[in-house]
């Protein structure tokens, strides 16, 4: 939904991201504009039932407030859960105090306190919070798809005259055994699932070594680069990144697929960040407003 840094253009809206798995809607920071971002691409948010802020920076969260008004207009009546850092709800609780608005459905504020905690489970993703090195505490999140059911054989469910009932429990690993005691093995009636997919997002941050535990092999991997490696100090000095940074991550980590994103408006053109960055790691590509990345 916005790929670039503090200062909003035309071209390019705050940090903002849409993340689908496991046949949920998460949304990854609301910089400023986030919800005209998602009315333009369509995204439902109404179907949005967890939001996840990185840090209290505003080009992450001015957006939210705003959101969680549409919402309210719109007449939603599901829960909301927001995962953030210390402070995050206070400061949104005492907008809508002193507007004297209240709101159609409840929040619910879960707060991110260190890496490696599991700020959210279900039957089929876990997330889990990053460590960064920024100025302000500051959290990345991986979202983790859990092992996925065996698929099964159609051709082998028939020869065996296998029974509906007892398919669900074959898709979880165990054999069928049918009347007259004989045993079919799960392999026979199985095949492996797909892998489980991973993604990391991580901005905003300097490089960080400590990161790379937490993030090994993910399928994908979104890394800030705000700067080119003539800011390379400047960059130091604001707890940012370069797209060289960036790469090096993900060629530590052993990623898939790098995405880097955050840019500073102070540079034109930015085909310079995948000059700079493929040199070290080529499969890299550049957060684009709309754009979506399949895993």
């Amino acid at each position: 939904m916005g790929s670039g840094s503090a200062l909003p253009t035309v071209h390019s809206n705050q940090t903002s991201q849409i993340i689908e798995m496991g046949n949920s809607l998460f949304l990854m920071d609301c910089g400023e504009g986030t919800q005209i971002q998602l009315r333009k691409h369509k995204v439902k948010v109404q179907k949005i039932d967890h939001i996840f802020i990185s840090h209290l920076h505003g080009d992450h969260f001015f957006g939210l407030v705003g959101l969680l008004s549409t919402m309210h207009l719109l007449g939603r009546k599901n829960e909301l859960h927001i995962h953030g850092p210390k402070g995050l709800k206070e400061i949104v609780e005492i907008q809508f105090r002193n507007a004297g608005n209240h709101l159609s459905f409840e929040m619910l504020f879960h707060q991110t306190d260190h890496a490696g905690q599991v700020v959210y489970e279900d039957d089929k993703v876990i997330v889990t919070a990053l460590p960064l090195k920024h100025r302000i505490p500051c959290f990345g999140y991986k979202f983790q798809e859990k092992e996925k059911p065996r698929k099964l054989k159609p051709a082998a469910l028939e020869k065996y005259e296998i029974p509906n009932y007892a398919r669900h429990a074959i898709t979880l690993g165990e054999d069928f055994r049918d009347g007259e005691g004989k045993v079919i093995p799960n392999k026979k009636l199985t095949e492996d699932p797909d892998a489980p997919k991973a993604y990391a997002y991580c901005s905003d941050t300097a490089y960080y070594p400590k990161l790379q535990e937490f993030i090994q092999e993910v399928d994908l991997l979104y890394h800030e680069a705000t700067f080119l490696e003539s800011e390379k100090e400047r960059a130091a000095q604001t707890f940012h990144s370069t797209a060289m940074d960036a790469a090096t991550v993900a060629k530590e980590v052993n990623a898939k697929r790098l995405i880097v994103g955050h840019f500073s408006n102070r540079y034109k053109s930015k085909e310079r960040f995948l000059q700079e960055g493929r040199q070290l790691f080529k499969n890299m590509d550049l957060a684009e407003e709309g754009k979506v990345f399949e895993v």
